[in-house]
């Protein structure tokens, strides 16, 4: 098995450390958080106290962090992967960040003489938890055969997307399509429910017609159809609404410079980032969802009206 370094223990991190440690995989694990990585070493890896000992001797670095800075930040600080990995690692970043940056990082990382890969994720933590993620890979096609393994212990659908930065770059369509749905899912279940249907009877009619979409059935908003959703566990965990705003930025500003047409995708910027800009909202999450639209949202529930 590969000796790997993980770097970034959030809410998908975590997950996706885990199940490298059950599938035999002898991981090191950092971040700046201490109780991440209390939890990461209670899953089997071991800790470590800063990047230069977590990367040092292995076969590959990956890397689940939360904006384009801080995935440079970690590869290129004085401290960071490129100063203390060996040439012979394989480094994949499976942060969201734009294209463009992914396609500098990579750049920047081939010319120190390292193969990488940018390898962004869709499944949400659920998925991260379980080993279920789909993977969408940019980079060539030695390092993407070569990481195959690694992605296969933490992901059920891996595609190689084409060269560096085709990962992020279907990433962020893939997210700006999730962004639009889950607001349209959101106002369906409101509508459904004020013209009399139960939540449940209207999941199994849609989910079964051609309204059928992934933000219904796998992470409805209205608690009861999907036992496995957020929904059913008071919308904690899941997907926050200031981390959906950052990756419809993403899309927003990757239209804007190749002049694709978004116009869906900008109303949906603009609903999040109002319900971002609520006080009260706070840490909220993606599919927290509001039965009663007339009621003011509480930190669960948002209203696709509001």
């Amino acid at each position: 098995m590969s000796h790997l370094a993980f770097i970034g223990l959030g809410n998908m991190g975590g997950g996706m450390c885990a199940n490298l440690v059950s599938s035999g995989h002898p991981v090191r694990a950092y971040d700046l958080n201490p109780e991440a990585v209390d939890q990461a070493v209670a899953a089997g890896a071991t800790p470590a106290l800063d990047i230069a000992s977590a990367v040092a001797g292995c076969d590959v670095v990956i890397t689940m962090l939360p904006a384009g800075k801080h995935v440079h930040s970690v590869y290129f600080g004085d401290q960071g992967v490129l100063a203390h990995a060996p040439r012979t690692a394989l480094l994949i970043d499976c942060s969201t960040i734009s294209v463009g940056e992914a396609r500098d990082a990579a750049t920047r990382v081939q010319a120190a003489g390292f193969d990488c890969l940018d390898a962004p994720v869709s499944g949400g933590v659920a998925a991260a938890q379980a080993g279920t993620l789909t993977f969408m890979v940019g980079g060539s096609e030695a390092a993407f055969e070569r990481a195959r393994v690694t992605l296969g212990s933490m992901g059920k659908n891996i595609f190689h997307a084409g060269r560096s930065g085709n990962g992020q770059a279907a990433k962020c369509a893939n997210n700006m399509l999730l962004g639009i749905s889950m607001i349209a899912t959101c106002e369906a279940f409101n509508l459904a429910e004020k013209l009399g249907l139960e939540s449940q009877t209207f999941f199994d009619i849609a989910s079964k017609a051609s309204g059928q979409c992934w933000s219904m059935t796998a992470y409805c908003s209205a608690p009861g159809p999907v036992p496995s959703a957020p929904s059913n566990r008071q919308y904690e965990p899941g997907f926050a609404v200031a981390m959906m705003l950052k990756d419809l930025r993403l899309a927003r500003d990757a239209a804007a410079a190749s002049g694709a047409p978004i116009p869906f995708g900008l109303a949906a910027h603009a609903r999040y980032q109002r319900l971002v800009r609520r006080r009260e909202l706070g840490p909220t999450m993606l599919n927290a969802y509001a039965y009663r639209p007339g009621k003011r949202p509480t930190i669960y529930h948002w209203s696709a009206t509001c």
